[in-house]
């Protein structure tokens, strides 16, 4: 059955709807495609925009093809551009934002694709049911219809950090977007403070790197992301389930049999997290998140061999440094921005100045601050609700979203990192790859059978 008289509209035009997008015209009975991205640039995303040569991926490039049943496709490509090369199996951010590209323009000229593509350079703050479909209210005015949507929004920016006090969020020496650093920084040779200390602080901290400016770190636990190996990991795999404190026994007792390779391990755990997530409880999500979740970060989301050997020389040279702790007043004035922390394991604060304040403290979750126009309708109208644990939007194992009734929407689904209450592992490529296939064909099946189902 053709559906050449539907549309799909993928509200987001980054890897995640990107992909999906373009598993839907790989059908080709499929239905129109309407990406729409508000930032104008398709397909790079705030994640592979940077056209700093400092900022590589942190997954090598055998694992970062976008076609799962293809996985050398991306080497391939590398192949044919002898200008990109690898270092250690690792390239930078914006070449992999170029194959994004390059797929994206490829799949506008298949024939496949013709007439089925539509790119738009506008922003969605509304939505609203209309029949078995939805109508979109776009920024600029207009509306579109569409029979099914995909909300791929990526990331929520970073929340306002603790402490904060009024008139910092509006200060040009705060940096609320951390990907957008550079050509931003207030003039001085004073020092500025990182806020977190995982990767986005890594990038943060590379593209001030030449500057020469001194960088403090601060997080609650003051971890950096760990080092890939410089060759390839076996990953060791065990039967892991249960709670998350049997959990880390199990990763323990693993280790030893690895001989102490923990990289072995947590790739050997990962296959298996979306499943260990869908098991357990909301309390018990709830105490990995507040337990656990720091370290197996720091070890799953891990920089690549030159990035961690620079990383090292800052510190090693004092340009770099890095404080666990958690901030208690953060105040912004037109000259500095004055921070107060209590450092970990101490009762006694510490202030002190610096030139600016830059928010690396990783995605916001929480939908109700996420600043997003289509957001606040959605929740506005119930269609959508935060998970229990206030990791994203509640959805089922598919995808769909739940609603305030716990009902869910065969035509409105979300991919990427606003899925994670279904899953957890959803923010890297070879996660959402699976996912963005699996919502398309889900999709495809269900404006096929044109019927809306409800799931509990």
């Amino acid at each position: 059955m053709s559906l050449a008289s539907t549309t799909v509209a993928v509200v987001g035009g980054g890897f995640s709807g990107l992909l999906t997008a373009l598993h839907l015209l790989a059908d080709p009975e499929g239905p129109r495609v309407r990406l729409i991205e508000r930032a104008g640039a398709f397909a790079r995303g705030a994640a592979y925009a940077t056209g700093n040569p400092l900022h590589i991926l942190n997954v090598r490039v055998a694992n970062m093809s976008a076609f799962p049943a293809d996985p050398s496709h991306f080497q391939h490509w590398l192949d044919r551009r002898p200008g990109w090369q690898a270092r250690s199996g690792f390239v930078t951010r914006g070449c992999y934002g170029d194959y994004l590209q390059d797929l994206l323009r490829r799949s506008a000229e298949a024939p496949a694709s013709a007439g089925r593509l539509l790119l738009e350079a506008d922003e969605v703050v509304g939505l609203r049911r209309a029949g078995q479909g939805w109508r979109l209210s776009m920024a600029m005015g207009r509306e579109i219809a569409a029979d099914a949507v995909v909300l791929a929004l990526g990331v929520l920016p970073p929340a306002l950090p603790p402490g904060a006090e009024p008139g910092l969020e509006g200060s040009p020496r705060y940096l609320a977007d951390p990907w957008r650093v550079e050509g931003r920084l207030p003039p001085g040779d004073g020092p500025v403070l990182l806020l977190g200390s995982g990767l986005t602080m890594v990038d943060a901290a590379l593209s001030l790197a030449d500057s020469g400016r001194r960088m403090v770190a601060i997080s609650r636990r003051g971890l950096l992301p760990l080092r890939h190996a410089e060759g390839d990991v076996t990953p060791y795999g065990a039967a892991y389930q249960g709670s998350p404190a049997l959990l880390l026994r199990q990763a323990r007792a693993a280790a030893a049999v690895a001989q102490g390779d923990w990289r072995a391990v947590i790739d050997g755990l990962r296959p298996r997290v979306s499943d260990i997530w869908r098991d357990w409880s909301p309390a018990a999500r709830r105490r990995f998140l507040r337990h656990l979740r720091p370290w197996w970060e720091a070890g799953r989301h891990r920089m690549a061999p030159s990035v961690g050997r620079r990383v090292e020389d800052l510190m090693r040279s004092g340009q770099l440094s890095l404080q666990a702790g958690r901030t208690v007043a953060i105040a912004a004035t037109p000259a500095q921005v004055h921070v107060t922390w209590r450092p970990r394991g101490e009762d006694l604060t510490r202030t002190r100045a610096f030139d600016a304040l830059i928010n690396c403290t990783g995605p916001g979750t929480d939908l109700r601050r996420s600043g997003s126009p289509l957001i606040a309708d959605l929740l506005t109208q119930d269609l959508i609700q935060p998970d229990p644990n206030t990791v994203g939007i509640d959805v089922d194992a598919e995808g769909r979203v739940l609603d305030a009734r716990g009902q869910g929407e065969d035509r409105l689904r979300v991919v990427g990192a606003l899925s994670r209450a279904a899953r957890w592992e959803i923010t890297s490529v070879p996660d959402i790859r699976l996912q963005a296939a699996a919502t398309a064909y889900g999709l495809i099946g269900a404006l096929r059978q044109r019927q809306p189902v409800t799931s509990g």
